[in-house]
Order: structure tokens, then sequence, then C-alpha cells
């Protein structure tokens, strides 16, 4: 992965990561046994709301050719949400890097469903329970990823939670909000405010897993 910094026309900053994802383990490995399905080509336009794993939901802002390493390929520009970070995605790749568009209201409804749930069991040693939580944003799936957010919150509520705890609840919350916020045409504050009474208005008391002492 390569970052710059880059300047607005209006001499605003914005950060800048361009995401190289290069095909160098099939080239090292031969699943000569294996018959391996492609993932689906994405065709994603100018304008479209998507949402990139680990940075949240964002907006196509151009759709161009440029030249890397000396070989020329389409990238997606993506303007993220909730940090004005500007992500270069290339187009070939979409699928792999997890791009993928905003929730539809079905999907959005399973979700809200998820936030409402009890916490689920989570590993009492606090090390193996942000380990836990932490592979669970890294899949992508916004149903793993409210999960993560619904239990960190009540946890929170219920007993604190630790200083990495803390941040990767923030950090998953932000994500979700961001999708959320294009879902529910709210803003960030709006959001936020809904995710909470949605998660304290259906949780109750986490299960003794999760409540263990650290």
């Amino acid at each position: 992965m390569k970052r710059a910094d880059g300047v607005t026309a209006g001499g605003e900053r914005e950060d800048i990561i361009t995401e190289m994802i290069e095909d160098q383990l099939d080239d090292e490995v031969e699943f000569e046994d294996l018959e391996i399905e492609p993932l689906p080509q994405l065709e994603f336009e100018v304008g479209d709301s998507v949402v990139y794993p680990h940075h949240g939901a964002g907006q196509v802002l151009k759709k161009e050719l440029k030249e890397v390493l000396g070989e020329s390929r389409e990238y997606l520009t993506i303007k993220i949400l909730h940090n004005d970070m500007t992500v270069m995605v290339p187009t070939a790749n979409a699928a792999k890097a997890g791009l993928r568009r905003v929730v539809d209201q079905e999907t959005l409804e399973k979700v809200l469903a998820v936030l409402r749930d009890e916490s689920s069991d989570m590993p009492k040693n606090w090390n193996r329970r942000f380990k836990h939580n932490r592979d669970k944003i890294k899949t992508g799936d916004i149903y793993e990823l409210a999960e993560v957010v619904r239990n960190l919150a009540l946890r929170e509520h219920q007993k604190g939670l630790s200083t990495g705890e803390k941040q990767m609840y923030t950090r998953a919350k932000k994500v979700l909000a961001s999708e959320m916020m294009y879902a529910l045409d709210m803003d960030e504050e709006q959001v936020e405010i809904h995710l909470a009474s949605v998660i304290l208005e259906g949780g109750g008391d986490p299960p003794a897993a999760s409540v263990a002492a650290d």
C-alpha cells in the first residue's frame, strides 16, 4: 500500500491512499488440485455510493486510467465519507478488495435486528477477545461488524472497555455509521444517536462470558 499526501485545488489537505492489490500469491503458489471460482466483476460508476472494508462508506469520484510501475490500469477514486480520506482502488481488483455497494433497505433491517439482539459470547481474556473482534471486522461483512459494535457497546455500558477495545469500538462504530448515513439519509451525529438507541433498546444484559473479569 502506497500512501501520499495531496492538496486540493482549494488548498485543503487530504489524505490519499492508493491500494496496490497485486496477484503475487497467485504467481508464487499453484493450486493444481483446486477449482477456484473467480470473484464476480463488479461495475462501479462515478457517483455510486460504495463501502470499502476497514474504511467505511464513500462515493466514487473518478474512474480513470493511471500508469503505475509502467503499467496502465483503470482506477476508482473513492472519497470516504466520515474522515475525508481518498482511496484509489484498481477497477479490476475491486471485488478482491471487498468493495461493494451500500446496503439496501432489506439488508439494513437485518443489520438493525443484529444491533437489537443480545450480546453474543466473547472470550473472557481481553487479548483473545480483541483478536476475536478484530477478525470479525476484517471479514468486511456488515453483519459481523454490527455484531462487534453491539457487543462492545453493551460491554462498555455494563462493565467498561480496555483502551485497545475503546479504540476498536470507536473505529468500528464510525465505519458502520458511515454506511448507515447513506442508507438512512442521516448525518453522522444523527446516526450515532440512532445506533446507541437501537443497541440499548434491545440488548439487555450480556451473557456471563462477555462480562467475566479481565
